[in-house]
């Protein structure tokens, strides 16, 4: 199974192709230009380089969100486009669960943030076990990520509150790490860490990873149904709701 991945939710822009057995390429750019600059000539390189003929690939699995509102529409346009041109189905993944992914098989609890701005973040609360859900061991074969707290938008003190009470080890990685470092340094009565830099950002090899389990389970879609989760409205929409409530 081969995989075209593709994530520009949050400031990293990446694209990866990914085989069950191997990453064959992958390439990040986290830069001051835009993802409309550097998605698909970062995709025709990819393609360049390893010879690849874009039939090969069994599906598109693109970072659906929650993230940058331009950045998700980037990258979804380009994967519908791709996957219409292709006729090859979609593999939505949720932005936070493929950068937990990255963290795959450490202990404790994982937490991915994603500045969301106004002292909020996009994340959610994973763990890996070596147990499926009927107890049934696993090590053997290898962890499976459980899903502790879906993606959400939360102000940062309350999500130090809720890893608080759940009294376990965590590990922190995202954009939002930078942003509120001292902010978790104050608040956080339980072990934490934060993941070094080479896995403490977007990686569309993780997507493709991911994806390739989510494919296994036959979760995909077309590139009509595909949408981006943004989670919550936009600033402009909510600018927009405030003025329409002061005119009423």
């Amino acid at each position: 199974m081969r995989i075209l991945a593709l994530d520009s939710s949050g400031l990293v822009a990446a694209v990866a192709v990914v085989e069950e057995e191997q990453t064959m390429a992958e390439y990040t750019v986290n830069y001051k230009k835009t993802h409309s600059q550097t998605l698909l000539p970062m995709l025709d390189e990819v393609v360049k380089m390893t010879e690849m003929d874009m039939e090969t690939i069994d599906a598109i699995a693109v970072s659906g969100g929650p993230g940058s509102f331009t950045g998700l529409r980037i990258g979804s346009a380009t994967a519908k486009g791709l996957g219409l041109a292709l006729g090859k189905p979609l593999i939505h993944v949720p932005s936070l669960d493929a950068l937990a992914y990255n963290l795959y098989g450490t202990g404790g609890i994982i937490c991915p943030i994603m500045d969301a701005r106004r002292k909020q973040v996009y994340t959610g609360l994973y763990r890996f076990t070596d147990f499926d859900s009927d107890g049934i061991d696993l090590k053997s074969e290898k962890s499976k990520m459980e899903i502790v707290a879906p993606q959400m938008a939360i102000g940062v003190m309350e999500l130090m509150e809720k890893l608080n009470d759940l009294g376990q080890p965590v590990t922190f990685l995202g954009d939002g790490v930078p942003v509120y470092r001292e902010m978790l340094a104050e608040g956080m009565r339980v072990p934490y860490r934060f993941a070094p830099a080479h896995m403490n950002r977007q990686r569309a090899a993780s997507v493709g990873a991911l994806g390739i389990e989510y494919y296994k389970k036959g979760k995909i879609e077309t590139a009509a149904q595909h949408q981006p989760d943004y989670l919550r409205v936009s600033q402009a929409e909510r600018e927009r709701e405030e003025r329409m409530k002061k005119e009423s």
